[in-house]
């Protein structure tokens, strides 16, 4: 089974290249450092994921975000911090910064500022985004717990940070910034 590990633990897991399981606002996630092309690999291999369909990029505050916004119209950086009663992944262009493997076939990365405490505390400690994709199989129910994760991945992931999910009966709305369409409620 994956080890529960301390916070700096897990910060040294994804250093090293390696891929982790953390609770979200409603759901446990998958993550990885975005920018090690292996570990996004090696991320969607244990989820049994399309790489075409790319990855959410989860972050503790939008300066956190700043090198993915780059170029981006000062007016549209308003929608990404303002609170929202759902967690909210806006659809962002992208500006030539994400990985092939993190925007997948689009044109347009997903970011993600979460008010999870602890996901919060994960971005801080590794000082920048990570990837958060559902710790479920492609096209399976996403893991509400660390016994599921620990059942549904065994020793596939690297290391797990202890915590609880953030209350949301939902994984986060999807919207594009420049248009607003919502494409998951």
């Amino acid at each position: 089974m994956p080890q529960a590990r301390s916070l700096d633990a897990v910060v040294d897991v994804l250093r090293e290249g390696g891929v982790i399981a953390y609770p979200t606002e409603a759901v446990w996630g998958l993550g990885c450092d975005p920018d090690d092309a292996p570990a996004l690999q090696r991320l969607l291999d244990i989820k049994r994921r399309d790489p075409a369909k790319g990855v959410i990029l989860v972050a503790a505050d939008l300066e956190q975000c700043e090198p993915w916004l780059e170029g981006l119209a000062p007016a549209l950086r308003f929608p990404l911090a303002a609170p929202q009663p759902q967690p909210t992944t806006w659809l962002v262009p992208d500006n030539g910064r994400a990985h092939a493997l993190v925007r997948g076939t689009h044109a347009r990365v997903a970011l993600r500022i979460s008010d999870h405490p602890g996901v919060q505390a994960l971005c801080r400690a590794f000082g920048g985004p990570l990837v958060s994709t559902s710790a479920n199989r492609a096209g399976e129910d996403a893991a509400m717990s660390v016994e599921a994760v620990q059942r549904l991945f065994g020793h596939e992931l690297d290391g797990v940070l202890p915590g609880t999910l953030g209350g949301h009966a939902r994984p986060s709305t999807i919207r594009d910034l420049t248009t607003g369409q919502v494409l998951r409620a």
